[in-house]
């Protein structure tokens, strides 16, 4: 019997918790903050006027927002046969049949069309940047390398790095150096963050016969990769060095905390699972301090 045939009277009635799971909300909401920052720093970077951005940068957040979400609803669509398999997505609304199909594609669909129709109103680059972050997410990521290469992770770090490029082009029409030194940095910070997230969870991945690094390679070679992202991570700040001396020494000093936190798996009382936890926390404060940084030292530099 299809899924829709076994639906229950309630499903049209998601409620708002569930569909921020099924959007993803969490990971739109980590998404959001670099995408503001790149729109911030280019009103300041370029002179525009914070007040008259405004506008632009709403309608910038607002596009991003359902575009993100669509995409992330398209991927909970397509990845429904391997989140049955897993522990950790039961309560996924995808998986217990709380949304239909048709109702989770239109959904997607009707977010992502919004959300472009958005972008493009500010800018045809901007449009561009937003669609092909959906492309990239949903086919090169979701559809091709997740289910078939260990480097699907860093496939899918391309469209992941795009939001603080969306922000940037929304304020200014075109890119530069500043806007490429935020990409690289989330870059580069989504390899290890999702590397600590598979090493807790290597089991469930190879449960489902996803080919993630862990559960491929084994933790050390994971490891290994991860150290290869964060001596890779070091040398960025000075990309951004416009922002002044202070932003680059703070900004390094937060690479080598992260480095010195990850050194500490060599110690012999170390266990894989709890220190990819302290890394995976470590990424998640790592996103918001930095980019929280670029806004606060670019506001100090304004002043």
């Amino acid at each position: 019997m299809s899924k829709e045939h076994t639906l229950s009277q309630d499903e049209s009635r998601v409620n708002f918790k569930e569909l921020q799971q099924i959007i993803k909300m969490g990971l739109v909401q980590g998404n959001l903050i670099p995408a503001f920052a790149g729109a911030w720093l280019a009103v300041v970077m370029t002179g525009h006027s914070f007040l008259s951005s405004i506008p632009q940068i709403i309608l910038m957040l607002i596009g991003s927002t359902l575009i993100m979400g669509g995409a992330c609803a398209l991927n909970n669509y397509y990845d429904q046969d391997i989140d049955q398999i897993m522990p950790s997505k039961q309560n996924r609304p995808t998986v217990n049949d709380r949304i239909s199909n048709k109702n989770l594609l239109l959904l997607s669909f009707g977010m992502m069309l919004v959300g472009e129709i958005n972008l493009f109103l500010l800018n045809i680059p901007t449009g561009v940047l937003g669609l092909a972050g959906i492309v990239g997410y949903v086919s090169f990521y979701s559809i091709w390398s997740k289910r078939h290469t260990t480097w699907n992770t860093v496939v899918g770090s391309f469209p992941g790095a795009v939001p603080p490029l969306i922000g940037w082009v929304a304020i200014e029409g075109s890119m530069s150096i500043e806007a490429i030194a935020l990409f690289l940095v989330i870059f580069c910070w989504q390899p290890i963050h999702f590397y600590a997230l598979a090493i807790k969870r290597k089991d469930e991945y190879s449960l489902a016969n996803i080919p993630m690094l862990p559960s491929v390679k084994g933790f050390k070679r994971t490891r290994v990769s991860m150290f290869i992202w964060l001596i890779i991570l070091l040398p960025l700040p000075l990309m951004l060095s416009s922002l002044g001396i202070t932003f680059v020494v703070l900004a390094t000093l937060l690479n080598l905390g992260w480095l010195a936190l990850g050194l500490t798996t060599f110690k012999k009382d170390s266990i894989q699972e709890k220190w990819a936890t302290k890394m995976f926390i470590y990424s998640l404060n790592y996103l918001v301090v930095f980019f929280v940084l670029v806004v606060i030292v670019s506001l100090i530099n304004m002043i």
